[in-house]
């Protein structure tokens, strides 16, 4: 969600902080601001995008400073709501990603204490408790402050007169990267990547001093040694690289992204857990609950394991019996609701399995286990690559556990999706432009692949789109079916293809437009069908795979021909670091 981005060392911190703050965008957010020190607290902050930065903020001076990207939670998105936020004396100056869940109460007590507050923010309490107990130490300060916080936070703290910068995590995401001669911090590895491969993850409790030329961490008030990681993604990695967008790029990475992620986990890495388990549950939200449920579709068939399927966001707060082993799947491992379901799995003595793409994140190192996805830098919101890579690491597990029986069938993944990029769909977008309303209907394993179509529509073009299995629409939906209500449909050869004509004949006779995904010479679809998709004959895995990418195609040229903002949609955010 939001972003955070600090620097000190010898140069210039404004430029650094602000290419940061750009690299940081794709986690969504409303409002930006900087703040550096050359002998005052010097502060720029507005609502709006970094790129509409004024020549006021590149010339702050200052080799130390804190940047931030907000997106709003506590009071509207303006710019006295934006980071950084100030104590009454103007001297310290605190960003913050989280949510203080006892602000409110603070504030009061606050404020009978003579603060003025300027913000309706929750993160201004923390500048105005730092005020009360700063005695000349601001590492002491936080210290002293940090009790009295509750909720989640990843905080950066400068204050008037120390070159250093004060950092403390608890459940929210913070890495710092080690240079020479200059320190950085940062909500994730993007706005590092182009000074520094050396990282450090900062753990929940940890609180660290940062000065140009050395750091400390500490954990209950004590220094504690952390692990330097080598990170190998490049900057090139999160740059378009010649593409319109992000979306796009990250779209025609998926054929090696099918690839690496297949070979992610062999029989030898494969977890004990999962080859042991009688049952699984699958905890994750957005895409990564799509790819869940195409997992449970296959699973089940091919080795009789029955999977509960479970909302990380509604886990926390349901009593469900618990199975042998927890799948918690985030593409950030930073997701707050996957993370706590995995953690509370872990306090009932369930084992845990984090699939992920970030080494290292927080999933990472509260599983018992982890299956990394290696599909590169994402720095679209909307996931594309992210979610064929956990399709990739699903689908592989569960051919291990069935002897290795699709080992070939996912070795062909690669060319299936080259060869799917390349399809003409301009008819189905030509249809979809002009809609306010669109259905996606599927059976069987292909619902979910529905549904995650639905999801990429409505993300980046702001078209209402709403996925069912097809057999429902009879239930309900089908009053909202007319000539102005485009259908997309999976019709594929199977044991569901006969049922699903007659589905698509039923939708036709009230006068809906109907797109389907289904073989080219498919006289009966054609009949039937304003546009047809042709998907290759092949396996089923092959087959949702390339249907999955045909939706993400359609979404991304709809979304492109209405002129949206395809990488940062409105009012979303890569990571949900928040509940």
């Amino acid at each position: 969600m939001c972003g955070i981005v600090g620097y000190v060392g010898f140069r210039n911190a404004a430029p650094i902080l602000i290419q940061g703050l750009r690299r940081l965008e794709y986690r969504g957010y409303d409002s930006f601001g900087i703040a550096t020190l050359a002998g005052n607290v010097c502060v720029h902050k507005k609502t709006g995008k970094v790129s509409h930065i004024s020549d006021s903020a590149e010339i702050l001076q200052g080799t130390l400073g804190i940047g931030h990207t907000r997106w709003a939670t506590h009071g509207i998105p303006s710019d006295i709501n934006a980071h950084p936020h100030l104590d009454c004396n103007e001297k310290i100056a605190v960003v913050h990603n989280g949510i203080i869940e006892n602000y409110a109460s603070l504030k009061r007590d606050l404020i009978e204490r003579g603060h003025i507050f300027r913000s309706d923010t929750d993160t201004e309490v923390i500048a105005h408790l730092l005020e009360e107990v700063y005695d000349d130490d601001l590492l002491v300060a936080v210290q002293k402050t940090l009790p009295f916080l509750a909720g989640s936070y990843a905080i950066l703290v400068l204050s008037e007169g120390e070159n250093r910068l004060i950092a403390a995590r608890n459940q929210s995401p913070l890495v710092l990267g080690i240079g020479d001669g200059e320190i950085f911090a940062a909500s994730d590895i993007t706005p590092i990547l182009e000074y520094t491969s050396r990282v450090i993850y900062l753990d929940d409790g940890d609180v660290a001093d940062i000065r140009p030329e050395i750091y400390t961490v500490y954990m209950e008030n004590k220094p504690v040694q952390k692990e330097i990681n080598e990170i190998t993604w490049t900057p090139d990695a999160v740059m378009k690289g010649g593409f319109a967008h992000y979306m796009l790029k990250e779209m025609f990475e998926q054929p090696d992204v099918i690839h690496h992620a297949v070979h992610a986990v062999i029989d030898s890495t494969l977890p004990r857990s999962l080859k042991e388990a009688k049952t699984i549950t699958v905890v994750a939200c957005g895409s990564s609950y799509h790819a869940g449920m195409i997992f449970r579709y296959l699973l089940e068939p091919a080795c009789g394991i029955p999977v509960r399927l479970e909302l990380g966001s509604e886990y926390k707060y349901t009593p469900v019996p618990f199975s042998d082993v927890i799948i918690g799947v985030s593409q950030s491992g930073e997701t707050a609701d996957t993370l706590a379901a995995v953690k509370k799995g872990i306090c009932n003595n369930v084992r845990t399995v984090a699939i992920t793409n970030v080494l290292n994140s927080s999933i990472t190192r509260s599983a018992h286990d982890t299956i990394l996805m290696h599909a590169g830098p994402e720095i679209s919101v909307a996931s594309s690559k992210s979610f064929i890579a956990q399709l990739g690491v699903l689908m592989q597990i569960v051919n291990l556990l069935a002897g290795g029986t699709c080992s070939e069938v996912l070795s062909h993944g690669r060319y299936a999706i080259e060869q799917i990029l390349l399809t003409d769909i301009t008819k189905a977008v030509d249809l979809c432009v002009s809609a306010d309303h669109l259905f996606y209907v599927g059976r069987g394993v292909f619902y979910p692949v529905m549904m995650e179509g639905a999801l990429k529509m409505k993300e980046i073009s702001y078209i209402h789109a709403e996925a069912y299995a097809a057999g429902e629409l009879k239930h309900g939906p089908f009053a909202l079916l007319s000539p102005e209500t485009p259908v997309i449909a999976i019709c594929l050869p199977g044991t569901a293809y006969e049922v699903m004509l007659g589905n698509l004949k039923e939708m036709k006779a009230r006068g809906t437009p109907i797109i389907a995904l289904g073989i080219a010479d498919d006289i009966e679809l054609l009949e039937i069908a304003d546009v047809v998709i042709p998907v290759p004959p092949a396996h089923q895995w092959i087959q949702v795979l390339t249907c999955t990418v045909l939706l993400q195609m359609i979404a991304y040229h709809t979304a492109n021909a209405l002129g949206r903002e395809i990488d940062m949609p409105r009012n979303l955010a890569k990571s949900v670091t928040v509940e």
